[in-house]
């Protein structure tokens, strides 16, 4: 039994005793008010004293206090319903959501299996006709009537003011949840279900089905965001610290799994030239493993290929690429085998099977691991030992992860396809596919141990694999491969945006890597790096890093290292993917304010924005800096108004106009500023700006620092601290009417503390 059940199962034992009342109730909280009316049948969720959803739920209810394992003490509505089923509707403090969850009762004299259950149907209020609303889930941004469905979430709002419903399911341990929308009389109607596959009740026992969360927002972006912090505290999610570096898969040359001597050269020139910015895994992709294959990949991951591109073993490559300060990665799928392979020939048991008892096959991912049979468990439990203490593989990148919940695979997959969950057949009856899929992600991480970082992919092969990883991976590949042509480019963007509220909360959303390929417009390469940048998303590139021209290798430079911020979307419901982002930051004790504007289109696109849009209000006049173009724009007020060539991006860090010098923008990396100035601060005394900077040594380093009328005399005295002094680091200042341009450098990489003294 599951924590959220243990908390249900609690509840229901107090309720025995209590009469069941036939007058309204409700509940509150902060946020919400939960009314139900047995005479009508209806339930009612408020926000802001305003009904945002009803829900017809026949019954009888009560009311009573409640103590859930992670959220505390709260209050929960209880309703009987005729056909024995129950469903629970509870809410806490500061949760901006109800919580709501069926209890399936089987009150037959038989055993019942049960494939999916619809949970909860309700009909949206936010005072719109249907055709002024859209809807965002996994398969994007769409109009009600037009979603075929979303995995885990859905959101439902007025593009015009971000204002609207979110619904999501907290957990999923046994089944996969589905939300889906119609319009009935020009209304929207969302609509909860679960997949179970195979659900087996024993008569007279119970199931405590998973956890539904809805709220209402005046903001339906924060209540995505609310549902994504809801699930990590429902998981307790920690993540390990986020990673960058370099994939083999489309490296030209040297691509697929690459080869041993390719690969160290590789490695030893990203330790010198990338890791001083952030870079530090090399992962080997496809192709290093042993065995036959007539659909997909080689599948037998318990060796190497002696005569394919790693001769000398993986132990050996590890070794070396940890020698070099390096961490090792390396691709295979846990839960796929080849049940022709002569490896697995004598273990027809370790597979999933159809009702016919042959073993279950799915396109490309083969035949999928039985996560309820012990020697199939056994088998996987050895493989992920050898790979981490024996070779020395600290990151994993495991694909064809839905191959663990035995479905068809769906290529590409994003919003709700029928894939036929329940066919497939586990050696364990008692096991749904997401339970079983669970189990198998769980024995991963028990043979790997805690430090080893689990990159996931990917999610759209079949997004049975998506929520069910949720708690269970450190990274996951959210979208399809993509490549260095604009169409493929185009796929990390799509789909990082429309999960951006995951990244950094429920897991690290990996795009696919970055191309900055000498065949690539300048633009189009330009613009990958800033996107991945300042979304802050997983930073892995595919080239063969040695052949880059210093332009090409600089560009690579200027996204490393991730953040660790949350930036946002701005036109999150009206342009898929969004045009605008904002990334903002306080941490060293001046707020830094970058706006990143994207034109994923082939004309030129005007950017006409309020400020307030941007969240910027009464600044006055706001001053402008753009990182690529290396230029100070006119000040704007009120309005930011910025052209954007075709398929190309402008990436602006914007601040108000002071009567004092401040840091506008560094040269450092795209984010002007937020990854490498630790400290900023005016001393009005001795008319003196301090600073602290993190420099990366021999990487020429720019401030930029606004130069305000009333001190734009004499140039400014830069003062270096005696300790960088002495350890060779040198600064020079170069002036205009407005700007001036401060350059550091460092031999070694160090912390820089630097006052620019004006006159």
């Amino acid at each position: 039994m599951n924590l959220h059940s243990r908390a249900l199962a609690g509840l229901a034992l107090l309720c025995v005793a209590l009469p069941v009342w036939s007058a309204p109730l409700s509940i509150r909280n902060e946020a919400l008010e939960l009314q139900f009316d047995p005479a009508t049948s209806i339930l009612t969720v408020q926000a802001g004293q305003k009904t945002v959803l009803s829900a017809k739920q026949s019954g009888l209810g009560v009311t009573q206090k409640i103590n859930h394992p992670i959220f505390g003490a709260g209050q929960a509505l209880e309703i009987q319903q005729p056909d024995g089923r129950r469903t629970t509707a509870s809410l806490f403090p500061r949760l901006p959501f109800a919580l709501l969850q069926t209890r399936l009762r089987n009150s037959g004299t038989t055993r019942t299996l049960t494939r999916q259950v619809e949970t909860f149907s309700a009909r949206i209020n936010l005072e719109l006709p249907a055709e002024k609303l859209r809807t965002l889930g996994t398969g994007g941004l769409l109009t009600p009537e037009k979603n075929p469905g979303s995995y885990a979430w859905l959101a439902i709002a007025d593009p015009a003011t971000q204002r609207g419903v979110v619904a999501g399911w907290l957990t999923h341990d046994r089944a996969s949840g589905i939300l889906s929308t119609k319009v009935v009389e020009d209304r929207v109607e969302l609509s909860a279900r679960l997949d179970y596959g195979r659900l087996q009740l024993e008569p007279g026992q119970e199931e405590n089905l998973e956890t539904l969360l809805v709220g209402g927002f005046d903001d339906a972006q924060a209540g995505l965001e609310a549902w994504a912090d809801a699930v990590a505290r429902a998981y307790q999610i920690r993540l390990r610290p986020q990673p960058a570096g370099y994939c083999t898969w489309y490296s030209r040359p040297h691509g697929g799994a690459a080869s041993e001597k390719p690969l160290l050269e590789l490695a030893g020139f990203a330790a010198t030239n990338l890791a001083p910015y952030g870079f530090s895994v090399v992962q080997i992709d496809d192709g290093w493993q042993d065995g036959i294959s007539t659909n997909g990949p080689k599948r037998n991951f318990s060796t190497h290929r002696a005569t394919g591109p790693y001769p000398g073993g993986m132990q050996a490559t590890a070794s070396n690429l940890k020698q070099l300060g390096l961490t090792a990665g390396i691709w295979f799928m846990p839960f796929a085998g080849t049940y022709y392979d002569p490896f697995f020939q004598p273990h027809p048991d370790w597979f999933v099977k159809t009702t016919n008892g042959t073993p279950f096959e799915t396109a490309w991912g083969g035949t999928c691991l039985d996560m309820t049979h012990p020697g199939a468990r056994t088998y996987l439990s050895n493989n992920i030992h050898r790979i981490a203490h024996e070779w020395g593989y600290q990151y994993f990148k495991m694909d064809g992860l839905w191959t663990g919940t035995g479905t068809r695979q769906q290529y590409v997959n994003s919003g709700f396809k029928e894939d036929g969950i329940g066919d497939a057949l586990f050696a364990n009856p008692t096991k749904s596919n997401i339970e079983a899929y669970r189990d198998g992600l769980k024995l991963v991480r028990a043979a790997a141990g805690p430090e080893i970082f689990f990159l996931g992919c990917c999610t759209p092969q079949n997004m049975r694999s998506y929520a069910g990883a949720f708690g269970l991976v450190d990274a996951m590949r959210i979208g399809p491969d993509n490549g260095s042509d604009w169409k493929s480019l185009m796929r990390g963007p799509v789909f990082g945006s429309r999960h951006y509220f995951l990244h950094g909360r429920i897991w690290y959303n990996d795009p696919d890597p970055v191309y900055v390929r000498a065949n690539m417009p300048l633009k189009h390469a330009q613009l990958i790096c800033s996107w991945v940048g300042i979304s802050g998303q997983l930073n892995l590139s595919s080239e063969w890093l040695p052949g880059l021209s210093p332009e090409r290798l600089d560009l690579l430079r200027r996204s490393l290292p991730g953040h660790g911020l949350r930036p946002r979307p701005v036109d999150f419901f009206e342009n898929d993917p969004p045009r605008i982002w904002r990334l903002t930051d306080d941490r060293s004790g001046v707020k830094r304010e970058v706006v990143a504007l994207y034109n994923w289109g082939d004309t030129n696109l005007l950017f006409d924005l309020p400020l307030t849009k941007l969240g910027l209000t009464n600044q006055g006049d706001c001053l402008a800096f753009d990182y690529w173009g290396d230029e100070l724009l006119p000040a704007c007020r009120e309005r930011l108004q910025v052209a954007v060539p075709p398929q190309s991006c402008r990436i602006l860090t914007l601040r108000a106009q002071s009567p004092t010098p401040s840091l506008l923008s560094t040269s450092r990396h795209v984010t002007q500023g937020i990854v490498d100035v630790a400290e900023e601060r005016w001393e009005a005394a001795n008319r003196t700006l301090h600073g602290r900077s993190r420099l990366v040594g021999g990487d020429p380093y720019e401030l930029r620092v606004t130069r305000p009328a009333n001190l734009a005399g004499t140039p400014p005295t830069v003062i270096l601290a005696p300790a960088d002094t002495a350890a060779g680091v040198t600064a020079t200042v170069r002036a205009t009417d407005s700007l001036l341009r401060v350059q550091i450098a460092s031999p070694a990489s160090r912390e820089v503390a630097w006052q620019i003294r004006f006159p």
